[in-house]
């Protein structure tokens, strides 16, 4: 496997930095402070061409991209992660017309999608949810709420999974539709400045046609397509997130002093860094090993993914603490970015399936795989007795 990126996909990333830096970083954590993101970052994103959900871009270099953004803002990358959840959605399991209509609008910004899977009642049991839909006529009518959803503040298209005659089920919903309304949810540990809502739907009517796939593709197909696209996102995030806090601390322990000694040059400090450094080299190759394998479109993509994702986030928290933790009490004050990376750091282990869902794939994945090769080895066996 190549490791090593190719001069494009390098030059794209110096693209993605400067603009990190120059467009983003800057207003982080005031967007953090003020619980919101303006229209203008969102609308420099999209005319960047950042917001095409990775269409234009190979593997890796969507990862570079994710991992850019995820370095200054957690909840910006959150803005990417569910934006190019729905764009994958449509573009593998839409129709035609569908396709023709939304990825245009959604590629240029002109509409912002959001992802409505999780429920009050309904988090990781997520074929279980109890949104409802019922054909009428030519219309569906769609009854329930969804919760924790990134943008929804703001976001126009709207993928919402819901039972339909008992099947999980997806379908696309307009800001604008009849008995369709978002209320804000403020005061959240981290991802602030995502503008999550809490979405309502009470007898709100879609035109049949938004039906994404069939009925009872809601969670199989459609949610795990979004899902697994998210994960690979959320993990890139995690290691730009790692790599701000590394970055963060070597710079601080330069410049303060305790006991007559920089801070580098105290050897638990060292400890601590030499950790961050060599588990955020580890999520990297497994971000790199994902992208590879996502390339080449191989089916064990879904659980490499699971696993950069897992080691990720866990990772990114552990980085966060000794951040938090290298920085004394200023890194519990705002006037410090590292208070924000540990809170952030933390929601990274819940969304797009938490780390104890990804350890139940992994888990699964791995005792399938030992099955297969146990089946493997008597079939062998059995050849043997026949010769």
């Amino acid at each position: 496997m190549e490791i090593e990126l190719t001069s494009q996909q390098i030059q794209a990333q110096e693209i993605f930095r400067t603009f990190v830096n120059t467009e983003i970083a800057p207003y982080a954590d005031q967007c953090d402070q003020e619980e919101k993101t303006p229209p203008e970052t969102i609308k420099k994103l999209a005319d960047a061409g950042y917001l095409e959900g990775g269409q234009n871009m190979d593997a890796i270099t969507f990862g570079l991209l994710c991992e850019e953004i995820g370095r200054a803002s957690a909840s910006l990358l959150s803005l990417l992660t569910v934006h190019s959840m729905v764009c994958q959605a449509i573009m593998k399991w839409g129709s035609s017309s569908q396709r023709a209509h939304w990825l245009p609008k959604l590629s240029t910004g002109e509409t912002i999608a959001a992802f409505g899977l999780t429920e009050p009642n309904i988090g990781s049991d997520a074929k279980s949810v109890e949104t409802t839909a019922v054909l009428s006529n030519n219309s569906y009518i769609l009854n329930g709420e969804k919760k924790w959803i990134s943008f929804g503040q703001v976001a126009d298209l709207f993928l919402i999974i819901a039972q339909c005659d008992g099947n999980p089920s997806a379908f696309l919903v307009e800001r604008n539709s009849p008995g369709f309304s978002t209320e804000p949810i403020k005061g959240l540990l981290g991802f602030r400045a995502a503008m999550i809502a809490k979405v309502h739907m009470n007898d709100c009517q879609i035109p049949k046609e938004n039906l994404v796939g069939r009925v009872g593709f809601g969670f199989s197909h459609i949610a795990n397509t979004a899902l697994d696209h998210g994960r690979y996102c959320v993990g890139w995030g995690c290691l730009g997130l790692g790599q701000a806090c590394l970055d963060t601390c070597l710079s601080y322990t330069s410049q303060r002093k305790q006991f007559g000694a920089y801070l580098k040059g105290h050897q638990l400090i060292q400890q601590m860094i030499g950790d961050m450094i060599t588990n955020i080299k580890a999520a990297r190759l497994l971000c790199y090993h994902a992208a590879y394998l996502k390339e080449k479109g191989d089916p064990s993509l879904i659980m490499e993914t699971s696993i950069a994702k897992y080691f990720a986030s866990r990772m990114v928290n552990q980085v966060a603490n000794d951040t938090v933790q290298i920085h004394g009490a200023n890194g519990c004050s705002s006037d410090y970015p590292v208070q924000r990376y540990l809170r952030d750091a933390k929601i990274m282990e819940i969304i797009e399936g938490s780390s104890q869902m990804q350890q139940i794939i992994i888990a699964k994945s791995g005792y399938h795989g030992f099955a297969l090769e146990r089946r493997k080895l008597q079939q062998k066996e059995k050849a043997k007795e026949k010769a």
